[in-house]
Protein backbone atom coordinates (compact mmCIF):
# COMPACT_ATOMS: atom_id res chain seq x y z
CA UNK A 1 0.00 0.00 0.00
CA UNK A 2 1.31 3.46 -0.95
CA UNK A 3 1.90 6.14 1.60
CA UNK A 4 -0.14 9.26 0.93
CA UNK A 5 3.00 11.37 1.44
CA UNK A 6 4.72 9.82 -1.58
CA UNK A 7 1.72 9.72 -3.86
CA UNK A 8 2.28 11.37 -7.24
CA UNK A 9 -0.73 11.54 -9.57
CA UNK A 10 -0.27 9.90 -12.96
CA UNK A 11 -1.72 12.94 -14.73
CA UNK A 12 -0.69 16.15 -12.97
CA UNK A 13 -3.52 18.61 -12.47
CA UNK A 14 -3.15 21.79 -14.49
CA UNK A 15 -4.53 24.85 -12.77
CA UNK A 16 -5.41 27.65 -15.17
CA UNK A 17 -3.88 31.02 -14.47
CA UNK A 18 -5.46 34.18 -15.89
CA UNK A 19 -2.07 35.85 -16.25
CA UNK A 20 -0.87 32.87 -18.26
CA UNK A 21 -3.94 33.20 -20.49
CA UNK A 22 -3.23 36.90 -21.02
CA UNK A 23 0.38 36.19 -21.96
CA UNK A 24 -0.82 33.57 -24.45
CA UNK A 25 -2.96 36.22 -26.14
CA UNK A 26 -0.08 38.69 -26.17
CA UNK A 27 2.47 36.03 -27.02
CA UNK A 28 5.12 36.76 -29.58
CA UNK A 29 7.91 39.23 -29.98
CA UNK A 30 5.97 41.79 -32.02
CA UNK A 31 2.51 41.79 -30.43
CA UNK A 32 3.16 44.69 -28.05
CA UNK A 33 4.47 46.85 -30.88
CA UNK A 34 1.50 46.03 -33.11
CA UNK A 35 -0.86 46.87 -30.26
CA UNK A 36 1.00 50.12 -29.58
CA UNK A 37 0.43 51.19 -33.16
CA UNK A 38 -3.22 50.15 -33.21
CA UNK A 39 -4.00 51.99 -29.97
CA UNK A 40 -3.73 55.11 -32.15
CA UNK A 41 -6.39 53.87 -34.57
CA UNK A 42 -6.75 51.63 -37.59
CA UNK A 43 -3.71 50.97 -39.75
CA UNK A 44 -2.88 49.26 -43.01
CA UNK A 45 -0.23 46.55 -43.26
CA UNK A 46 2.33 48.87 -44.83
CA UNK A 47 1.79 51.50 -42.15
CA UNK A 48 2.40 48.91 -39.45
CA UNK A 49 5.51 47.63 -41.18
CA UNK A 50 6.98 51.14 -41.49
CA UNK A 51 6.12 51.96 -37.87
CA UNK A 52 7.76 48.82 -36.45
CA UNK A 53 11.44 48.74 -37.37
CA UNK A 54 13.03 45.36 -38.14
CA UNK A 55 9.78 43.37 -38.36
CA UNK A 56 9.72 41.14 -41.41
CA UNK A 57 6.54 40.87 -43.49
CA UNK A 58 6.27 37.21 -42.46
CA UNK A 59 6.59 37.99 -38.73
CA UNK A 60 4.09 40.84 -38.99
CA UNK A 61 1.60 38.66 -40.87
CA UNK A 62 1.97 35.91 -38.28
CA UNK A 63 1.46 38.37 -35.40
CA UNK A 64 -1.60 39.92 -37.03
CA UNK A 65 -3.14 36.49 -37.64
CA UNK A 66 -2.47 35.45 -34.04
CA UNK A 67 -4.04 38.60 -32.61
CA UNK A 68 -7.01 38.25 -34.95
CA UNK A 69 -7.51 34.60 -33.93
CA UNK A 70 -7.47 35.67 -30.28
CA UNK A 71 -10.14 38.31 -30.94
CA UNK A 72 -7.86 41.26 -30.20
CA UNK A 73 -8.02 42.85 -33.63
CA UNK A 74 -10.16 42.66 -36.72
CA UNK A 75 -9.12 42.70 -40.34
CA UNK A 76 -11.19 44.60 -42.90
CA UNK A 77 -10.63 43.90 -46.60
CA UNK A 78 -11.83 46.48 -49.14
CA UNK A 79 -12.38 45.39 -52.77
CA UNK A 80 -10.00 47.86 -54.39
CA UNK A 81 -7.18 47.31 -56.86
CA UNK A 82 -4.84 46.50 -55.26
CA UNK A 83 -6.81 45.13 -52.30
CA UNK A 84 -6.82 47.42 -49.26
CA UNK A 85 -6.60 45.74 -45.85
CA UNK A 86 -6.99 47.63 -42.58
CA UNK A 87 -6.53 46.40 -39.04
CA UNK A 88 -8.19 47.82 -35.95
CA UNK A 89 -8.57 46.76 -32.35
CA UNK A 90 -11.72 45.12 -31.10
CA UNK A 91 -13.17 46.13 -27.71
CA UNK A 92 -11.20 43.19 -26.29
CA UNK A 93 -8.03 44.68 -27.76
CA UNK A 94 -8.84 48.18 -26.53
CA UNK A 95 -9.16 46.76 -23.01
CA UNK A 96 -5.45 45.93 -23.14
CA UNK A 97 -4.48 49.61 -23.40
CA UNK A 98 -4.48 50.46 -19.67
CA UNK A 99 -2.71 47.18 -18.86
CA UNK A 100 0.09 47.85 -21.30
CA UNK A 101 0.30 51.48 -20.18
CA UNK A 102 0.84 50.29 -16.60
CA UNK A 103 3.54 47.88 -17.78
CA UNK A 104 5.26 50.79 -19.54
CA UNK A 105 5.11 52.92 -16.38
CA UNK A 106 6.51 50.06 -14.31
CA UNK A 107 9.40 49.60 -16.75
CA UNK A 108 10.18 53.32 -16.70
CA UNK A 109 10.33 53.23 -12.91
CA UNK A 110 12.28 50.03 -12.40
CA UNK A 111 14.48 49.39 -15.42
Amino acid sequence: MQSSRNYVPKNPVHIECNIEKTLEVLGGKWAFLVLRELFGGKKRFGELQRAIPHVSPRALTSTLRHLEAKGVLERHVYPTVPVTVEYKLTPKGEDLHPIIKQMKLWAAKWT
